[in-house]
């Protein structure tokens, strides 16, 4: 039986989820189709389930560390049994949570893998959603008024690279590890890369990390990947740039081992386990594009700045858009094109305005241009930057490695970027994803009195840095 709705979303990830229950709370009729687990990626195989790995491997390191504090522990030791367990529990609690929100909105789950039809006997134009579901019921038939795509991404790995998902492996399957290896190569060193090797360096694990350009974390601003790298060799990972991976030279026996071109000499490079981090390809596969006009175009939807394709009753988010491919950016472009499909005017999100957050120890946290970028497009800049050694809570910490970094048009006084990377600043960088979207200037960022002793003190002695203004410094 058919079933009609306002709006048919198209995966229940966060972009997905968000989005449903905005619709919802403007009074339209929801479905929502997930073929797997309500949250998605984000939720069940990426950020959340990461970053409690992450958070129990920076407890092992500062227990490691106490007597620094004055706090005798005597060698600790590592449950990993336990540590999953512990992700495993956040996950399931958060995951009741969305599922929650679904009933309090309204918003009907089916349980299935949902293709978009072409016209039909349903409906004139494409869209009406055949729903497979997972029980191997018959398909279910929704007829929206709207569809949302928020199918996302899945790991990508290079031609020839085959992931087994034991001895060579994506974030996926290393999320979900029994035993930590003895020695792990990391193939990526962007986000998820260095991520995965500062944690894998506070378990105690051997980490080389072979990335294909001159430089980790490529989309950082230059400071960053410079005081990045450092702290990264100060763990005892293994940095190797300019390494062109050669996939065809994988053997595995008891570990992994491969070659890679490095400055034009081959060097093999040995461990039990290797990741592969090389970026993530939109789900656009087999969901029934073919049946519409939508343009897909280098493997991603092309939508206007409110998300529509060139079905314009058909919108798209999120990874599967491409861009910035950040769960909270899925979020807000869904809000933007729930709210633009419910005939109101939303503000078209600016990617100069979207916080970053990268969430190894230490964290790194950015928003706006970086320097070479506002060089690029023209600007005289102006920098200040401040380091956390000068700051008393980072002391108190013991956590003084990084800075903040801030760049202002010389001209204007404009903010143009914030960069920083430092012990919590993905905890600090919404002041300055605050100040980017009301525009503001240095000298109104230092206006802001910030109480002392924090570590948002950085923020405002950067501020005032940008014209030499800094006190502690």
């Amino acid at each position: 039986m058919a079933q009609e709705y306002d709006l048919v979303v198209l995966g229940g990830g966060t972009g997905g989820y968000v989005a449903a229950i905005r619709a919802s709370k403007l009074g339209l009729k929801v479905a929502m189709v997930e073929k797997q687990e309500l949250g998605g990626t984000c939720l069940h195989r990426g950020c959340i389930p990461s970053k409690a790995l992450l958070r129990s491997a920076e407890v092992f390191r500062q227990t490691k560390e106490a007597e620094n504090f004055g706090v005798s522990t005597g060698q600790p030791t590592l449950n990993f049994t336990k540590v999953q367990e512990r992700k495993q529990s956040i996950v399931d609690t958060l995951h009741k949570g969305v599922q929650g929100l679904m009933k309090k909105g309204k918003v009907d789950v089916y349980e299935g893998f949902g293709r978009i039809l072409g016209p039909s006997i349903f409906s004139p134009t494409a869209g009406t959603i055949s729903v497979e579901m997972n029980s191997g019921e018959e398909n279910e038939m929704l007829i929206p008024k709207n569809v949302l795509i928020a199918t996302g991404s899945s790991p990508k790995t290079l031609p020839g690279l085959e992931i087994d998902g034991e001895q060579v492996m994506t974030s996926d399957e290393a999320l979900s590890m029994e035993e930590l290896p003895q020695s792990l190569i990391i193939v990526g060193g962007g986000v998820i890369g260095i991520e995965w090797a500062s944690m894998m360096a506070d378990f105690g694990v051997e980490v080389t990390v072979l990335e294909y350009l001159p430089n980790i974390l490529p989309t950082e601003d230059q400071d960053i990947q410079k005081e990045m790298l450092k702290q990264m060799k100060n763990k005892g990972v293994n940095i190797v740039t300019n390494a062109k991976v050669m996939a065809d030279t994988l053997e595995k026996s008891e570990g992994v081992s491969i070659q890679a071109e490095v400055d034009g000499e081959m060097t093999t490079y040995e461990a039990e386990k290797m990741l592969v981090s090389v970026g993530r390809s939109a789900n656009v596969k087999n969901i029934g594009l073919e049946n519409t006009d939508i343009i897909v175009d280098n493997g991603v939807i092309q939508t206007n700045k409110y998300y529509q394709t060139k079905e314009s009753h058909i919108y798209a988010i999120g990874d599967v858009i491409g861009g910035m491919q950040l769960a909270h950016v899925a979020s807000h472009e869904g809000i933007i094109a729930v709210e633009h499909m419910d005939d109101q005017t939303p503000h078209p999100m600016n990617p100069e305005q979207v916080p970053t957050c990268i969430y190894s120890n230490p964290e790194v946290a950015s928003v706006g241009l970086t320097e070479a970028q506002a060089n690029e497009q023209g600007y005289e800049v102006k920098v200040g930057k401040f380091p956390f050694k000068a700051i008393g809570k980072a002391l108190v910490y013991g956590e003084t490695d990084g800075f903040v970094k801030i760049i202002a048009d010389k001209k204007t006084d404009d903010l143009l970027g914030v960069h920083m990377v430092g012990p919590h600043v993905t905890d600090m960088i919404s002041e300055a994803g605050l100040a980017k979207v009301l525009d503001a200037t240095p000298w109104e960022i230092a206006e802001s009195i910030h109480p002392h002793p924090t570590l948002a003190e950085a923020i405002g002695e950067a501020a005032m840095a940008v014209d030499g203004n800094q006190i502690h410094g």
